[in-house]
């Protein structure tokens, strides 16, 4: 029996997990690298939306506003609370009809995205019904540093409740990043991720320890301990120190193959260290060298490729997405981001936002600087208030409703190339390696362009960084279209 085999059927005979294929609810993945970690120096955080059923993602830019005074917002529950004077101006990738799913970059360079990590919590506290959707939302509108949104996701927490079984928000800005986690009602905990050090989070609570006297560290509920000694979870003497993973966490998903193997996976990549499936992962860990954009990028397409967790062995039965231990990148992946933080730069062209639609093992990651001019037109099909408007009201078959979206001819082009995996992934890598060394490439000599332009013509600087977007965004959509000829499904 491999260790494969071995862990998941000692997990399935203590009954800690659903079996395979019933995973369903559970998504995404999340790294950050600090800037003492990384090859260039600058914050990396890296994220892959997975999300199950059938989705669509809008790309915008969304201005700063400022509010007349009594304005207010209306959360989905019914809560309603005071708009900010001045909200900031953010790129916003948006799900239509999706909780749980959006990503946000502010123009202070704060880039939010979260994981689902399911809570032990059955007794939350609510207040107007609580609050989801809007949280992080929120904290990209009105926060000027990753710490400043976890004060303000913290406060918003413990005022209405938060309406879902838990999450963790990954919160970064050129400076730092912290990892915030939130739980079912008025509780919530958050970390400042080392500057020297890298974190992986699958979809379970990786926050362990806490000392909330050491706020350079720690932020969160001021009775974060003694409401789970309240609730007979947390016993000092029993327990020992107190661990936050285990104590708020749903033990169906601390040892579920859907996380474990994920988890494992990418740690082993960035350190080249082993680590055992049953041992307690750390929440941060020193890599083995210092981490390039690269190498995250190819984390986030893994399949286990090499390992005996890859169920198609390494494509010859079938594509590597579905069947057997969740993978990486993922049939439910939506997107997959790579976001460099720099503050030796404007934001503006210091924040980019490296993006690979639908799956990131087939596409080229193309760079979305935070300055950039316009969103392509057909990569959203209305404007950002009629989305948020209609945001929970997407049609039932979406991609058929939008098929003039650009998101739907990625979605097409995976289910081509997942038909016919083994035989067309090498020319498919092949263009986007090359593709992507190019881009990486040129990615100084247009910086230094639009950084001489800066200063005295804005406007041209930044269509300087569009026009290197649309450029690749063109060659990589001209090439799904034409140039692989594909069979149809």
């Amino acid at each position: 029996m491999t260790r494969l085999h071995l862990f998941v059927f000692l997990s399935l005979l203590i009954g800690l997990t659903p079996a395979i294929g019933q995973q369903t609810d559970f998504n995404c993945y999340t790294l950050v690298v600090g800037k003492e970690a990384s090859r260039s120096g600058s914050l990396l955080m890296a994220h892959n939306e997975d999300d199950h059923g059938e989705n669509l993602v809008n790309w915008f830019k969304v201005p700063r506003k400022v509010h007349e005074k009594g304005e207010t917002i209306t959360l989905q529950n019914g809560a309603e609370l005071p708009r900010a004077d001045t909200t900031y101006e953010y790129l916003w990738l948006e799900m239509p009809g999706m909780e749980f799913a959006d990503s946000y970059m502010n123009e202070h360079g704060v880039t939010i995205a979260s994981n689902a990590c399911s809570s032990r919590e059955d007794q939350p506290e609510l207040t107007d019904g609580g609050i989801g959707y809007w949280l992080r939302r929120l904290m990209a509108l009105r926060a000027s540093s990753a710490r400043e949104a976890v004060q303000i996701g913290g406060e918003l927490v413990e005022k209405y409740g938060y309406a879902s079984s838990g999450r963790t928000y990954t919160i970064a800005d050129p400076e730092e990043a912290w990892v915030m986690s939130v739980v079912n009602g008025k509780h919530w905990v958050a970390q400042r991720v080392p500057d020297n050090k890298v974190m992986v989070i699958p979809n379970y609570y990786t926050i362990t320890s806490v000392n909330l006297s050491n706020e350079e560290i720690y932020l969160g509920s001021d009775d974060l301990i003694s409401y789970a000694n309240k609730r007979g979870w947390y016993e000092p003497e029993r327990s020992g120190s107190f661990n936050f993973r285990k104590v708020y966490g749903n033990p169906q998903t601390l040892a579920s193959p859907g996380n474990i193997p994920r988890k494992w996976r990418g740690l082993e990549l960035l350190t080249g260290k082993d680590f055992r499936m049953e041992e307690a992962f750390p929440f941060a860990v020193k890599p083995k060298e210092k981490i390039s954009r690269q190498e995250i990028m190819k984390v986030l397409a893994d399949h286990y490729e090499g390992t005996e967790w890859d169920n198609s062995q390494h494509y010859q039965h079938g594509h590597p997405h579905e069947g057997g231990v969740g993978t990486i990148c993922a049939s439910h992946n939506q997107y997959g981001f790579v976001t460099e933080l720099r503050n030796d730069m404007p934001v503006d062209i210091g924040a980019v936002m490296w993006l690979a639609p639908r799956r990131p093992c087939i596409q080229p990651y193309i760079p979305w600087y935070f300055g950039i001019s316009e969103i392509p037109a057909d990569f959203a099909l209305t404007n950002h208030q009629s989305a948020l408007e209609n945001h929970f009201y997407a049609p039932e078959n979406i991609l058929e409703y939008n098929e003039e979206h650009a998101f739907s001819e990625y979605v097409q082009f995976a289910e081509q190339v997942d038909a016919h995996y083994g035989k067309y992934i090498g020319e498919i890598k092949a263009f986007k390696s090359e593709l992507q060394e190019e881009m990486l490439k040129k990615q100084e000599e247009v910086e230094a362009e639009a950084l001489e332009l800066y200063d005295s013509n804005k406007k041209a600087s930044m269509q300087v960084l569009f026009d290197f977007t649309k450029k690749y965004l063109d060659k990589t959509r001209e090439q799904m279209n034409s140039n692989f000829q594909l069979p149809k499904q």
